[in-house]
């Protein structure tokens, strides 16, 4: 029996999702409402399989998302699918870019009312498949050359907070997180830029310059 942490704040929602999946035969271990209650879950219980939706508490963006990328960090087999309400490719390559690349879905909640589609999706990323919404197929395949397109949501957040002039220091008490986070963050989108270390350029400068000639993110 596959074993499931579902992540989904509303709580109608939530409860159909943990009939549905009992219904099919998942062992649902946890159902919570929030990002955080999602790490601790998983690390807890160790599932097959983490259900979340995108935007969650507690900051109601892409909290749920960031969550799953954690975790897939920490289990890159770990099977993963994520619902969203609208299509963001941005998410979707976020996800596709975490862990091993397989063992991921990321699906539109329209989808779910197919249930046994639905269903089927999710054995498909168990059994070491990859899903991704049609639409959102779509949208990464027409989208512009992005030369942010390896960054991750927060690591996105914080070069456009670097682009304001903003240091590691007030960064962090803007995004409620460590200075060291914020480090790691600026390290990654440096080593993602293909910014290596040198002692004649600021690396900082270049990231923000690519940064502004990408223009906002769609």
């Amino acid at each position: 029996m596959t074993r499931v942490v579902l992540a989904e704040d509303e709580v109608l929602l939530r409860e159909g999702l943990v009939a549905l999946l009992t219904r099919f035969g998942f062992e649902v271990v946890a159902a919570v409402g929030s990002a955080p209650a999602l790490l601790d879950a998983a690390r807890t219980h160790q599932p097959d399989l983490v259900v979340t939706d995108i935007r969650m508490p507690p900051d109601g963006r892409d909290d749920g998302l960031r969550a799953a990328v954690a975790l897939r960090a920490e289990r890159p087999g770990l099977a993963v699918v994520v619902l969203s309400q609208h299509v963001q490719a941005e998410y979707a390559a976020a996800l596709l870019d975490s862990g091993d690349g397989r063992r991921i879905g990321y699906l539109l909640k329209d989808r779910v009312v197919e249930v046994a589609e639905f269903v089927d999706n999710l054995r498909t990323v168990v059994a070491g498949g990859t899903v991704v919404d049609p639409d959102v197929v779509r949208r990464l395949l027409h989208r512009p050359r992005d030369p942010l397109a390896a960054l991750s949501p927060r690591e996105r957040e914080v070069l456009m907070l670097l682009a304001e002039g903003r240091s590691n220091a007030a960064i962090a008490a803007r995004l409620h997180v460590t200075e060291a986070a914020v480090g790691k963050h600026v390290g990654n989108i440096l080593t993602k830029l293909g910014l290596l270390p040198s002692d004649d350029t600021n690396r900082r400068v270049l990231a923000v310059l690519t940064y502004l000639r990408a223009g906002p993110a769609s």
